[in-house]
């Protein structure tokens, strides 16, 4: 496909320009002549221009969908002609990688590393993917896209390792862990056909600020913010016993091995804590109430939340949520177990349940720990 800088200028749209605009307020954060553009930032500009999905919020391999091409959005400040840049955090592994060294490692590097490439894949529809990059250099942007291939794991070779980290090739990349981030980078190296877009950073972006907002006194004001508890919650896919983080054998994930009945293998789950009722006692629709419940490949589900003191977020029919959580999402076969060992190899153990204004809701997972996250913010 074509470069996203030779599409903007095919379109005459917003893309070049914006990163133009932001780069040279760059004065706001720094004195150097390098342009300065928060992640974030360079990934919701992207997304607004080309009409992409925004994928950041739940942290997964890709940062944006543009028709089912899965994007890994990079910016990052290179003088030369290569760097190093993360491209996956390992911190809910790293009990189990310290017991690997060497090739060993760079094997179980691979085989995490594409677990969660191939989990993305699952979750949205991703058919292909590339990184698209945004290089800064003193005065200028250099955009270009590169590969986004998963490890090749049969083909790891030149390990070497020292007491920081270790480095290993595939054949198509150059990777590096650190051992104390639990942190594995890639080489990004930068091409001579890359797009050179050229940036004068303003002198005084403060005077600039005040001439915009005193000529435009009728902004209009942000109403798609995220508010806790108002239009989003987190809820965990777990429980906690003895601070240590479990999934129940025989209820939530894992219902359909409760105790009693005979039950179908789709009869699953997600719990919804107490404390989140008591803090937002309206999130949710009254118990037993159907509402419309969108994954993320659009697909809509009936929904309800029930059980004693609504503890449950269950579909209708419930063979629904269990066919895309437990095997599409987390590809457990009829009759295996979830378990928290597989969230954390997959880096995710919390959903995010998105509410608009009609009263319809949105599903989505979300990083390890995002749960304990929200919740320590609750009070």
């Amino acid at each position: 496909m074509k470069s996203f800088a030779e599409i903007d200028i095919e379109q005459k749209g917003t893309y070049l320009k914006l990163l133009s605009a932001v780069s040279k307020l760059s004065g706001l954060f720094s004195d150097k002549a390098v342009p300065f553009i928060n992640y974030r930032v360079a990934e919701n500009i992207f997304c607004r221009s080309f009409e992409a999905g925004n994928l950041s919020r739940s942290d997964t391999a890709f940062d944006a969908n543009y028709n089912s091409v899965g994007i890994g959005l990079k910016t990052f400040v290179c003088n030369g002609n290569s760097s190093y840049e993360k491209v996956a955090e390992f911190n809910s592994l790293a009990r189990i990688l310290k017991d690997f060294k060497g090739k060993e490692l760079a094997l179980k590097l691979g085989e995490f590393r594409n677990d969660r490439i191939n989990l993305a894949n699952r979750i949205y529809d991703i058919e292909n993917s590339l990184y698209h990059i945004v290089a800064r250099r003193e005065k200028e942007l250099l955009l270009y896209e590169t590969d986004y291939n998963i490890i090749d794991v049969a083909n790891i070779h030149s390990v070497k390792e020292n007491k920081a980290g270790l480095q290993f090739e595939d054949g198509n990349n150059l990777y590096s862990f650190n051992y104390s981030k639990s942190t594995l980078f890639r080489k990004f190296i930068i091409p001579q056909s890359a797009f050179h877009l050229p940036i004068d950073i303003i002198e005084d972006p403060y005077s600039l600020l005040l001439e915009l907002f005193e000529e435009n006194k009728d902004l209009k004001k942000a109403k798609d913010k995220l508010i806790k508890g108002e239009n989003y919650v987190v809820l965990p896919l777990y429980s906690i016993r003895k601070k240590e983080k479990f999934i129940f054998e025989r209820s939530g994930l894992n219902q359909w091995y409760a105790n009693g009945r005979k039950r179908d293998f789709g009869e699953i789950y997600i719990p919804i804590p107490a404390e989140l009722h008591r803090k937002y006692p309206d999130f949710f629709p009254k118990r037993d109430q159907d509402f419309n419940l969108q994954i993320p490949t659009g697909e809509i589900f009936s929904a309800k939340v029930c059980q004693e003191n609504s503890k449950a977020l269950m579909t209708n029919p419930n063979k629904a949520l269990s066919d895309w959580l437990l095997r599409r999402v987390l590809q457990l076969k009829e009759g295996e177990l979830a378990t928290i060992e597989k969230l954390d190899k997959l880096g995710f153990d919390s959903v995010i349940i998105l509410r608009d204004g009609n009263g319809n809701f949105k599903i989505d997972i979300m990083k390890t720990d995002s749960y304990a996250e929200f919740n320590n913010e609750l009070g």
